[in-house]
């Protein structure tokens, strides 16, 4: 029976050494001494008895053995030889008893290369085992910027509070992430429950992962695995039955081929322009009503971001009273979204609105459920093939807004008023102060923001004494206050000079106008897994700036000025030589910002006094916000492309 198992085991070896030697591959194991760095730049710990997972031991310590197996471990010496009879009998003890003696191992960047008990391992992979035990000494190569440095002294740190080996990543930050994403603080270890719920349920993950084809995608079964319980919850995925799991790994598979892309995002940044299909301009009444829900996370009445959608909403029934029917559903919660997505897909709503960036993972979620229904999302930076997502680049009305206020300073000191540090947030700032810098090279903008602890907003503008500041974008039916848009203080009470306007109405318009015209489609490359995000801007109408009474004419014509130049794209707000509080950001006067690097900036212009609040110094009813950003990030490491 040991040496049936010995030819069977022979045959694998034998398919993969010639698989290998087709593909440009070393056939045999890899040797760890051959790909060491040089003697003194590594260090050497002892774990001690260590569980290795089987499919991370991939070569030997030395290059003694490694010719006597293929790259997988399966042996490719003749069935006659002395080898074949010593593995025969290993094979023979592992039936009957077990091997139980632990091998002796190396591990480097979460490989294991066997010192003593080749042959165990080989046995042992034959069939299956899914760990080996052995006695482990840890290399530690020196810290460097590479990419796979950096993942493995994460790795390291993860290792040192969970002791989990066996999941690994592609991508940085990965580590941190899955530790948030179980439930776990930044530092917190992992007690011996956690760690066997954890087994459990990554071990049938990779099960059938692995069944459906994951091992034939560039990504890990890690990178899968966080993606997946970040989409659906950890807490969730531990209590689904195995059959439960394989019908959610189903429906989330192309979430990991997305996950293998290096531009995930498509960004378009102005309508399609694609011409009507004829069918659809001779028949113009061809189309049933479109049933279109709006789905908002507070009322019109006492949220001016709300109320700006609910604008869109009534604009999109004003335009198509014949062929579009509208509802909205407010103050839903995180809590209940997915609830209310499945009501409105029940009452037969195809197209649906959820108009926060906190409903962006029920989004997903109901998109993969429901692939018939147009779910679309309003946030910035969310890559997913199921769902599109829209925004506005409302950093070009921001750039006007700055030049306005810097325009009318006196004494060269500005307020800019922030709820929260997160994607779109930090362009807008930017924008504002570079605006205020061109029109006045002296001028500082002290950034406040409304959600860090222990602030008093208005304590601070008291002691600054700014001439303008850039409150809220607009004012809301509920509240009386005109503290919004740029305005100055006069006697204490607000004197506006311009507000800027998200007019979701226009964009709402425009796209339900491409699902009509069936131009819809035409945004969608059927050979793509990239997601689309709409970010629309001044071209297209979706944000624009209002100048009160009390603005002077000639303000008044340099911002019509550069708003045409902006909507033209002769001008861009952040274009030129740019410098950050830190250095400088780009040094071609000819070049600008690419809109991923927009999207994602991290830093503040040198003329902005102030910071951005790190987690912990925010107020604790901003951090669920701040989270989803964290969230998103989660999912995927994403590229956005211009077109």
């Amino acid at each position: 029976m040991s040496i049936t198992d010995y030819v069977k085991a022979y045959k694998m070896g034998k398919k993969d050494y010639q698989l290998r030697l087709l593909k440009g591959m070393q056939p045999t194991l890899q040797v760890l001494d051959d790909i060491l760095p040089t003697r003194g730049t590594f260090s050497e710990i002892p774990l001690g008895l260590v569980q290795i997972p089987a499919d991370r031991i991939v070569g030997t310590k030395n290059g003694g053995r490694s010719s006597a197996f293929a790259g997988n471990f399966m042996p490719v010496l003749s069935e006659r030889s002395e080898f074949a009879v010593k593995w025969a009998q290993l094979s023979t003890s592992h039936i009957e008893e077990g091997i139980r003696e632990p091998i002796k191992a190396y591990e480097y960047m979460n490989k294991f290369y066997v010192e003593e008990g080749n042959k165990r391992v080989s046995v042992m992979k034959y069939f299956g085992v899914v760990s080996i035990p052995g006695t482990v000494t840890r290399i530690i190569p020196k810290r460097t910027e590479e990419k796979e440095n950096k993942i493995y002294y994460e790795f390291m740190d993860f290792y040192g509070l969970s002791e989990i080996n066996y999941i690994y990543f592609s991508k940085e930050g990965s580590f941190v992430k899955l530790q948030e994403a179980v439930g776990k603080g930044p530092k917190e270890e992992w007690n011996s429950d956690e760690k066997l719920d954890f087994s459990s349920i990554y071990s049938r993950f990779t099960a059938e992962y692995r069944a459906k084809g994951g091992d034939k995608l560039s990504i890990t079964a890690g990178d899968a695995f966080l993606s997946f319980i970040t989409l659906y919850g950890y807490a969730n995925i531990l209590d689904k039955t195995t059959k439960e799991l394989k019908q959610l790994i189903t429906k989330s598979w192309e979430e990991f081929k997305l996950l293998e892309e290096e531009e995930e995002v498509e960004l378009k940044m102005n309508p399609s322009r694609e011409k009507k299909p004829l069918l659809n301009i001779l028949l113009p009444g061809i189309h049933p009503k479109f049933k279109i829900a709006f789905i908002y996370q507070r009322t019109p009445g006492s949220s001016a971001w709300t109320y700006s959608h609910e604008l869109g909403r009534l604009h999109l029934e004003q335009t198509f009273p014949e062929e579009v029917h509208t509802t909205a559903y407010e103050n839903v919660t995180v809590d209940n979204i997915e609830e209310t997505i499945e009501l409105a897909v029940e009452n037969g709503y195809d197209t649906i609105f959820t108009t926060t960036p906190a409903f962006v993972q029920a989004s997903v979620k109901a998109a993969i459920a429901h692939p018939d229904i147009r779910i679309l999302n309003c946030s910035l930076n969310t890559s997913h093939r199921y769902i599109r997502t829209y925004y506005a680049r409302m950093h070009e009305a921001k750039f006007l807004m700055g030049a306005i206020a810097g325009a009318m300073a006196d004494n060269n000191k500005l307020a800019y008023i922030e709820d929260y540090p997160i994607y779109g947030s930090i362009a807008n700032i930017n924008a504002f102060a570079l605006g205020a810098k061109m029109i006045n090279p002296r001028v500082q903008v002290h950034l406040e923001w409304s959600s860090k602890k222990d602030t008093d907003i208005w304590e601070t503008i008291q002691r600054i004494q700014p001439d303008y500041i850039s409150g809220k974008d607009m004012v809301i039916p509920e509240e009386a206050s005109r503290h919004f848009g740029v305005y100055s203080l006069v006697d204490g009470e607000p004197r506006s000079l311009a507000m800027p306007l998200w007019h979701w109405g226009k964009f709402y318009e425009r796209l339900i106008r491409t699902i009509m015209d069936g131009t819809w489609k035409y945004d969608d490359n059927p050979g793509s897994v990239k997601a689309i995000n709409y970010w629309w801007g001044m071209s297209s109408g979706v944000v624009d700036v209002i100048c009160s009474k009390n603005l002077p004419i000639g303000t008044k014509r340099l911002v019509e000025l550069l708003k045409r130049n902006i909507s033209s794209g002769n001008f861009k707000p952040f274009g030129g030589i740019l410098y950050s509080q830190t250095g400088i950001i780009e040094c071609d006067p000819e070049k600008g910002l690419e809109p991923d690097e927009i999207v994602t900036m991290d830093w503040l212009a040198e003329n902005v006094v102030g910071s951005i609040p790190a987690e912990d110094e925010l107020k604790d009813y901003s951090k669920p916000v701040v989270n989803l950003y964290k969230w998103v990030e989660l999912l995927t490491q994403f590229l956005l492309k211009g077109v």
